[in-house]
């Protein structure tokens, strides 16, 4: 890099992301969450560090294949000293998941919900686990022994084994059982309450009799994480073309799913983890020692196990996502669009309503067209039936599908395929610009008008998350707004990215120097003594230019608050640099997942909402849409909620100067606030007085029009 690297006010973004994980354990300690609960965040603890390992230790440990040399852009460390970093972090976290899920497990014994080992059985218990293993567990293994007849197998990542040091005579080998993912992953005993073994050490306990003639030294359970195969495109790297190029050539010739991570649950001697290293090419920093299981999927599938009465107690109290104030449940979607825009924020309000616009769409004959961007879908999806239908009624549809959504490729081409065949017009996008953005274009001719009804989302169109995550949808009639999304699909049907849009900010080449500019126009007024505010929430700010500029309004006097889920390479609160900036997070139920960016204060403030993160691959190498919030009822609600957001005294925590997290101070008598809870709460009551409120009256003609010259005039 030409220049020297500031990085006085900020920080690696690995080692961000590993407070950020820290967070969620946190919530599996949280006395206020309900006990069962508590063991999901563990589980959730445990998926993100394995996804962790496979997409950025993975993507680092190509980096250092590399001749050339390359400084990280926020930390000023190479590579090489960024792995070391993160190795230097992680064993503090096991040592922390070990003790949360043994203090877990105990008290969830008080509630007769056992994890037992093989040890803790009676007669009877040990008679049915031995029948399962004899009968239904054995027939599917293929244990081996290792040695110079039988090479050393590929071990799928991810996967648990049972690793074992056998002698026979005088002679010392290795051995391996492999368990198969098509196994459950654990055995319920036949009686009350829920007790049950995980099948991985049934096969630890019993695998003595898979090697009848050996003599079993020693065993444990592990797992091997593997790269990811992520593309360089598809990562935050802050580098050049030339060596993002020369990146693309090294990756070509490097054997693919390489190691990266070895975790070893149970005792293993300095020998065999010697010999596992050597066959995995691995480093010894690069092996995990763990306590606790080291795959917890299975606490999910527990849930739906556990008596009526303990999950009442355990878990969560069941929340049904609501209709939304505003929209009159049961009467039509399209004409109350027409009369005003609508927001759902998920999941306090219900999909229904946009999935009831898609509907009904596909069934209005003044619908000439629906065009929409697809990233990711659940397994089953309603959506897709709904444009089906509509291309099957003979509208226009066309569904820009992006099939490298990470993990979701299969799904993604499956839905593809069924589209098509129902007379869809499928595009796949660029090859080196993922389509990240959401966005649903419905063109209507009424009366020998066009008019446009276009969805913004901040979140997929999955309806499974939609119950997860914490996402926007907003439905507006405006015909400015529509012109941009008609303009959208025009040029992404004709490969060009540098389109001009009049509302939308769109990247990959114009949404980045449009934030830039509206940051800056915040940092002259403060200049001249005017009222200026920064606001942007987001899940990961990794971004160096916009991180510098944030900073340098924060020198100018701009108060900016940053409300980021996870990953932040910006410091706040750093002399002289960062004074007027704080950063805060929620970790709570909910993953939260709306993109806003606001800029100013009162009626004349910039609001938009959209799908793009503060992060170099969103804001250059993706497709990305931010959408003007324009209706006043929209942007008071949004202004409520930003509000709400801040207020959080509960499950907020603020970032130090240093990086680290601390839970927000509250003042002197104030109430406390959980922004989440407190949501659902509100959207509760407001369909309660919804149900019962006269219909809402209609909006004077002209009003978007209006709308439109007084932003723009």
């Amino acid at each position: 890099m030409s220049k020297e690297i500031d990085t006085r006010y900020t920080q690696e973004r690995e080692l961000s992301w590993l407070r950020f994980n820290e967070r969620v354990l946190e919530e599996a300690q949280d006395e206020s969450v309900p006990l069962f609960e508590r063991l999901k965040f563990a589980a959730i603890f445990t998926s993100n560090l394995d996804e962790f390992f496979m997409i950025r230790v993975g993507s680092i440990s190509d980096m250092t294949l590399s001749k050339q040399t390359h400084v990280d852009s926020k930390s000023g460390l190479t590579p090489n000293q960024q792995l070391q970093a993160i190795f230097k972090v992680v064993p503090g976290l096991y040592k922390q998941k070990d003790k949360i899920v043994s203090q877990l497990e105990k008290r969830l014994r008080t509630c007769n919900i056992c994890n037992l080992s093989p040890s803790e059985l009676d007669g009877k218990e040990r008679k049915q686990v031995e029948r399962w293993f004899r009968d239904y567990v054995t027939p599917v293994l293929s244990p081996m022994v290792v040695d110079s007849h039988h090479p050393f197998p590929h071990l799928p990542s991810n996967s648990l084994t049972i690793a074992l040091t056998l002698k026979l005579g005088s002679n010392r080998c290795f051995g391996l059982v492999p368990i198969p993912k098509a196994l459950p992953p654990y055995l319920q005993l036949e009686e009350r309450g829920l007790r049950y073994l995980l099948t991985e050490q049934v096969v630890l306990t019993y695998a003595d009799k898979l090697f009848e003639q050996y003599q079993v030294e020693e065993k444990c359970v592990i797992t091997v994480t593997r790269n990811a195969d992520i593309s360089p495109e598809d990562e935050d790297y802050d580098v050049g073309e030339d060596f993002r190029a020369h990146m693309q050539k090294v990756l070509k010739k490097r054997a693919r799913l390489a190691p990266v991570r070895l975790e070893i649950q149970g005792e293993a001697s300095a020998e065999l983890q010697q010999y596992l290293c050597q066959r995995l090419n691995l480093t010894n920093e690069q092996v995990f020692r763990c306590k606790s299981p080291l795959i917890m999927n299975y606490v999910y599938s527990l849930e739906s196990k556990l008596p009526q009465e303990s999950a009442t107690a355990l878990c969560y109290p069941p929340y049904t996502p609501q209709w939304p104030a505003g929209l009159v449940k049961g009467e039509k979607l399209i004409p109350q669009i027409l009369r005003q825009d609508a927001l759902l924020f998920y999941p306090y309000h219900t999909m229904e309503p946009f999935l009831q616009l898609v509907r009904e769409a596909a069934n209005d004959p003044a619908v000439l067209s629906i065009k929409i961007t697809i990233y990711r879908l659940a397994s089953t999806a309603k959506l897709v039936e709904y444009l089906a239908a509509a291309a099957e009624n003979g509208k226009d549809v066309t569904v820009l599908m992006e099939l490298r959504a990470r993990f979701d490729e299969q799904n993604n081409i499956a839905w593809a395929q069924r589209l098509e065949e129902a007379g869809c017009t499928i595009l796949y996008g660029f090859d080196y610009f993922k389509v990240h953005s959401k966005i649903c274009l419905i063109t209507r001719q009424e009366r020998g008008r066009i008019q446009y009804i276009t969805q913004i989302g901040t979140g997929n169109y999955n309806e499974k998350t939609a119950k997860l995550y914490t996402d926007f949808c907003l439905m507006t009639a405006s015909p400015a707004i529509g012109a941009d999304g008609a303009a959208f699909f025009q040029n992404m049907s004709t490969s060009n990215l540098h389109g001009e849009y009049q509302q939308l900010l769109v990247a990959p080449y114009g949404l980045k120097n449009k934030v830039l500019n509206l940051i800056d126009s915040e940092i002259e007024k403060a200049r001249q003594g005017k009222p200026a505010s920064i606001f942007f929430k987001v899940n990961s700010v990794t971004d160096r230019e916009l991180i510098d500029k944030l900073a340098q309004a924060s020198q100018a006097g701009v108060p900016v608050t940053l409300n980021v889920r996870g990953i932040c390479c910006l410091r706040p609160g750093v002399p002289g640099l960062t004074d007027h900036i704080r950063v805060f997070s929620i970790v709570g139920r909910y993953l939260e997942h709306p993109r806003i960016y606001a800029f100013g204060t009162g009626e004349d403030a910039r609001l938009y909402i959209g799908s793009a993160d503060l992060m170099t691959r969103n804001t250059e190498r993706r497709v990305e849409i931010a959408c003007p919030v324009l209706d006043p009822q929209v942007r008071r609600q949004i202004w409520s909620y930003i509000t709400c957001f801040q207020d959080d005294n509960v499950k907020a925590r603020e970032m130090n100067p240093d990086g680290s997290y601390s839970p927000v101070n509250r003042a002197d008598g104030a109430p406390s606030l959980n922004a989440q809870a407190t949501l659902m709460d509100r959207a509760l009551q407001e369909a309660l007085q919804t149900a019962s409120a006269p219909p809402l009256p209609e909006k004077r003609p002209g009003f978007f029009r209006r709308l439109f010259h007084r932003e723009h005039g």
